[in-house]
């Protein structure tokens, strides 16, 4: 290979020696320059680092950012230490009852189903409400209109299909609404297998009922059953007696036998599988009865006992609320919160029993300091007010509840069950409004019976369904569980069925029902949206103090207010005549309130604290502002359950 000469570059030039730059001796090899520039290697970057106009800014750079990190540190500690605590889902919306057969038709069977709860979702939705309970739906012959259930873990065809179930709890999730089930652990159906088995000593359910030695005509003891005659039904198969507090239909559990508790125990782990939001758990107080099985004292000594046939002529010593019961409850509260671990899938409870004048029972059921049962017990004592109409009746009944709860308990109120006449029928139709505005103001959670938003009222059925209206007509419960009234449609909207529905639906469908009342803000269904939007929007209604102010014959007045909010309410209640309140001596009250809310028509739109007037069934929420608080110098008038204190500065609750 011929090497050639190389081809010289005119553009290329020598590096001339910099005079600027000095070497000192020992630094020869070190590159050098005068100043820093983009991209500089180490070696000039560690020659000009250690410079003061480089080196302080730097340190001031990172004592400013380990002082910043340390105070979002601190920051965040002394939030989480004082904020308070964050109130669920259960506490922060009304509770539904839906009555699965009369809600809403969608085969045109005339009986309402699961698909016809999906198709009116909306309604949920428009009320603001975010958690319904739906009544059972479990397979059942139906003697007792689903408390009576032949299969805890299947659909009765009657509602619909496992699927339809599962679509409709996919939909509710959607949308943000909870489904709480009618859980039903004292009996079963006399269909179910386990009964079936029972009664040929099939083992290991031979004693998953109560069974005793009997004849047919002599029962083992006077207990009687809640529907009327004795709690015993002889059996001829297995020739014994069993027990039943309810229909003959519907034998009780033995729940002193382990095994019955676990197999009911995985009824609640089936549908907590399937996503359910929470229980109420029927009938609890009938779960355990005395071993004994001695005869339960009668109210009256006198009676002949032959002639005792209805609960209330005994005392239930032995057949109601018995020991054991609430450890049963409790360990079951503990199976739903290891589902509750899950940020906002919260797992609900509570608890059904009637307890009437004995309201520490009732009050057992929140659990004690060392053991939490559940959330509430369903709080039955507003279904009295009609037995006495008044102001003073309303305070009285609110307080029952309030000064008996547990420190620190989440109170709630009903006033409408498919037990109980409907309110509107109770206490009458002009004061419907007055009674959700009570519902929906007080503190705690409140419970809606259907149709209760509308003002429905009991009607006269042309043939008796209910068991225990074939038994007693004067105590039928079929007039409070008429279809629901969504339009002046035929069958009221409700279903579309050519052969009529499964009860007669009311007169007024025409008059009172959804559709109708939509079209107006003024309307009961209106102002029950008004005020159930008003109660979320609202911290005082939500988590504030709750104040007696004043009850006579006719009025109730209380406020809500909230430490550290300058907004308080006013709710003013009229249940008699009417009348004209003064309440200037409140001096924490302005001379003057705003009208936020009234049942009636009214031109005021303030009104002075020393002449509030109001007609029979108004309700007025009166909105004020004032830097004074009530409840610190009258605190045996005021109850609060989640206190905080706002900070109006950063717009936050704190605890105080």
């Amino acid at each position: 290979m011929e090497l050639r000469e190389g081809i010289q570059n005119a553009a290329f030039q020598e590096e001339e020696e910099d005079d600027d730059v000095f070497v000192t001796p020992g630094m020869e090899n070190e590159y050098n320059q005068i100043k820093p520039y983009p991209g500089m290697p180490k070696e000039v970057l560690m020659l000009y680092s250690s410079k003061a106009c480089y080196r302080i800014p730097r340190e001031i750079l990172f004592w400013l950012i380990i002082v910043c990190t340390l105070g979002l540190f601190a920051m965040t500690i002394t939030i989480v230490v004082v904020s308070p605590r964050c109130m669920s889902w259960w506490q922060l919306t009304p509770v539904y009852q839906v009555y699965p057969r009369s809600f809403r038709d969608s085969n045109a069977d005339g009986v309402g189903d699961l698909q016809g709860i999906k198709e009116k979702l909306s309604h949920f939705e428009y009320l603001n409400i975010k958690a319904i309970w739906i009544s059972p739906f479990y397979k059942s012959p139906m003697r007792d209109f689903g408390y009576d259930v032949e299969d805890f873990q299947q659909i009765d065809p009657l509602f619909g299909t496992m699927e339809d179930f599962d679509d409709l709890l996919a939909s509710m999730h959607d949308k943000g609404l909870k489904l709480i089930m009618d859980y039903i652990p004292n009996h079963t159906s006399d269909k179910h297998m386990w009964f079936q088995l029972s009664r040929n000593g099939t083992e290991p359910y031979k004693d998953y009922y109560i069974w005793v030695n009997c004849t047919a005509d002599k029962p083992p003891n006077n207990w009687v059953s809640v529907f009327g005659n004795s709690s015993w039904e002889f059996d001829e198969m297995r020739q014994q007696c069993y027990f039943h507090q309810f229909l003959k239909e519907q034998p009780d559990l033995n729940f002193r036998n382990p095994r019955v508790i676990e197999e009911m125990t995985d009824i609640i782990h089936f549908w907590l599988k399937k996503g359910v939001d929470g229980f109420r758990m029927d009938a609890v107080k009938h779960m355990l009865e005395a071993a004994h099985l001695r005869n339960e004292p009668q109210v009256d000594p006198d009676q002949d006992p032959s002639t005792v046939d209805t609960e209330f002529e005994l005392y239930h010593d032995y057949t109601y609320t018995q020991a054991g019961l609430h450890e049963i409850l409790t360990n079951w509260r503990r199976e739903l919160d290891k589902y509750s671990r899950e940020p906002g899938r919260y797992r609900f409870m509570v608890t059904e029993s009637y307890d009437y004048e004995e309201i520490d029972k009732t009050m057992r059921y929140y659990g004690t300091n060392y053991a939490k049962e559940s959330d509430f017990p369903f709080n039955f004592y507003l279904l009295y007010l009609p037995d006495d109409l008044s102001g003073n009746q309303a305070k009285r009944l609110v307080d029952l509840w309030m000064s008996n709860m547990p420190k620190g308990k989440w109170p709630n109120w009903v006033v409408g069950n498919h037990d109980k006449p409907r309110i509107a029928s109770s206490a009458g139709k002009e004061y419907v409004r007055a009674i959700n505005m009570l519902l929906l103001t007080l503190p705690g959670t409140p419970t809606t019976y259907y149709g209760e938003e509308i003002g429905m009222v009991n009607v006269n059925v042309s043939v008796i369904q209910d068991p225990f209206g074939q038994h007693d007509p004067s105590n039928s419960r079929d007039p409070q569980r008429t279809p629901m009234q969504w339009s002046d449609d035929p069958n009221a909207g409700f279903s579309e069925s050519v052969n009529g529905t499964w009860l007669d639906v009311a007169p007024d469908y025409s008059t009172v029902n959804v559709e109708i009342q939509q079209a107006s803000a003024d309307s009961t269904i209106g102002q029950y949206r008004a005020l159930s939007l008003l109660r979320s929007s609202e911290m005082v209604l939500s988590r504030g103090w709750f104040c007696y102010i004043w009850s006579d014959t006719n009025v109730f007045a209380y406020l809500r207010e909230l430490d550290g909010l300058s907004k308080g309410f006013l709710v003013v209640l009229n249940f008699g005549n009417n009348i004209t309140t003064n309440l200037s001596w409140v001096r924490e009250l302005p001379d003057t309130l705003t009208v936020r809310l009234s049942t009636e028509s009214i031109n005021q739109k303030a009104i002075s604290k020393s002449s509030i007037p109001t007609s029979q069934g108004q309700g007025l929420l009166l909105e004020y502002s004032s830097s004074q608080r009530f409840h610190l110098s009258h605190q045996h008038e005021c109850y609060v359950s989640e206190k905080a204190c706002y900070l109006p500065a950063l717009d936050i609750l704190y605890k105080c």
